[in-house]
């Protein structure tokens, strides 16, 4: 399995938050949104998967998206929630 960091930027007016939030809950069972634009995701999938999933499903062609392979052991944050701390403690 591995743990994909997915952001983005909508820069299309009237930007599509709410659909794009939903395919991902409903996508990926395993997920945390510790920041806006921002999550990450548990998968059997590759970035480059999840990256063209979310794209070709919700982006238009002036957003932006990247989709990062973090699994693995190295991470440091500060002001997020101990639930969402927990979260990547025990999912990288």
């Amino acid at each position: 399995m591995n743990t994909i960091l997915i952001s983005y930027d909508l820069l299309t007016p009237g930007q599509k938050y709410t659909e794009l939030h939903n395919l991902i809950i409903n996508t990926y069972g395993t997920r945390c949104k510790p920041l806006e634009s921002f999550w990450l995701v548990r998968t059997s999938e590759t970035a480059e998967q999840v990256r063209s999933f979310v794209d070709t499903n919700i982006l238009d062609n002036n957003d932006k998206i990247i989709a990062i392979n973090v699994t693995g052991d190295g991470a440091a944050w500060r002001g997020l929630s101990e639930a969402n701390g927990q979260w990547i403690k025990n999912n990288l």
